[in-house]
């Protein structure tokens, strides 16, 4: 394994990887396989700092693919409860490989690029189960993560052959990791074979790139509000 990347197995009961032309509306639907952002928010619970980013390699799908329709009762923006569907994903587990890159927009954090560090620190955290809560897709779907062996162990998508989806969301560009001062939504043509997908990197999805706002990027600084993420982690390091 290289020093800047690691292995991982995430399950759990239900998982709700949005498809943006179902979100408008209230109702809710699941695509059938986790995207690059769900993943990537899955590698910064485990570990993150603003010095690097999450690039996610690709991912193997372990169970059939199943849904599940259950009524919720979101909460509405001008206060109390509405009546919506959402399709969930149901007894969902993935292997996931995902190695970090330092984020060169980031110079005031450049003394803190440190490959040896944040790796020792994302492995500990990880044999922990992650240093934030881990969510497949959103909130509504606990998720739990451990180290394990790219490729181990069979899956049941192992023979299933090439599976095309489409046109699927990618992925944000964030304006601290392009330095444009711009918010983008990415998305590419996946597919999957043998139950696995290989994800472009963010800089291959230029084809299909939509301009969501303006954003500005929050400073950080290795004295100031990096102190607190520092500190948790020699905590967890002594645990």
């Amino acid at each position: 394994m290289a020093k800047n990347s690691i292995e991982f197995r995430v399950w759990g009961r239900f998982a709700l990887f949005t498809d943006p032309l179902t979100k408008v509306g209230g109702e809710k639907c699941s695509y059938h396989v986790p995207t690059y952002e769900a993943l990537k928010g899955i590698c910064k619970s485990i570990y993150w700092k603003p010095t690097f980013i999450w690039v996610v390699d690709e991912v193997r799908v372990m169970k059939r693919i199943r849904t599940q329709t259950k009524g919720t009762k979101p909460q509405e923006f001008g206060g109390g409860n509405t009546l919506a569907i959402y399709t969930f994903l149901a007894d969902v587990e993935y292997q996931v490989r995902a190695h970090f890159e330092w984020n060169v927009h980031r110079v005031e954090l450049a003394s803190d690029r440190i490959d040896g560090k944040h790796h020792s620190i994302a492995l500990r955290t990880l044999e922990r189960g992650g240093r934030q809560d881990v969510f497949l897709g959103t909130r509504d779907c606990q998720g739990y993560v451990e180290p394990c062996e790219f490729d181990s162990d069979a899956g049941e998508l192992d023979e299933a052959g090439e599976l095309a989806f489409g046109l699927m969301f990618h992925g944000f560009d964030y304006p601290d990791e392009t330095g444009d001062g711009k918010l983008h939504a990415r998305f590419w043509q996946q597919k999957m074979v043998n139950g696995v997908i290989q994800f472009d990197r963010p800089d291959g999805c230029q084809k299909h790139r939509k301009l969501v706002r303006e954003m500005s990027v929050k400073p950080f600084g290795l004295g100031d509000n990096l102190r607190a993420i520092d500190n948790e982690q020699i905590e967890l390091g002594r645990q």
